[in-house]
């Protein structure tokens, strides 16, 4: 009796931590990179979980590529979204003196955000983020 219930302690365990993702585990701070270099470390991590578990390998690795968290950081500094919600007010705007503090304290950049636009447009930070200017 009591190697069965080891066995599904097991058996639970493995399949929690697949249905995870190893990437947003392993990286949160990752989370939200729209392209990148694949880590090699986090896609072996899921394709292990692949190969013993099919059905949650695949939503492994699901649900790395859609956060954005399989990919490795390139030169660019990140921060967890929720970090930079302490930024943002009741009334939805950016106070600019808060986020420069975050980035201060998180990263070590001094930018000068005097000028900084907060763009209201849903796709913005996405066409930001590419390169690409905004259609608002």
């Amino acid at each position: 009796m009591r190697m069965k219930t080891l066995a599904s302690a097991l058996l639970v365990t493995a399949l929690t931590s697949q249905l995870a993702a190893c990437g947003t585990i392993f990286y949160p701070e990752r989370r939200g990179q729209i392209s990148g270099q694949i880590d090699s470390g986090v896609a072996i991590l899921n394709g292990i979980g692949l190969l013993f578990y099919v059905i949650p390998g695949v939503i492994a690795f699901a649900v790395d590529f859609a956060t954005g968290a399989i990919y490795l950081p390139d030169n660019r500094y990140s921060i967890a979204p929720e970090q930079l919600n302490k930024a943002v007010g009741a009334d939805g705007q950016v106070d600019t003196v808060k986020l420069k503090a975050l980035l201060q304290e998180e990263i070590g950049l001094d930018l000068p955000l005097e000028r900084a636009q907060q763009l209201d447009h849903p796709d913005a930070v996405q066409m930001a983020a590419l390169g690409l200017p905004s259609r608002a």
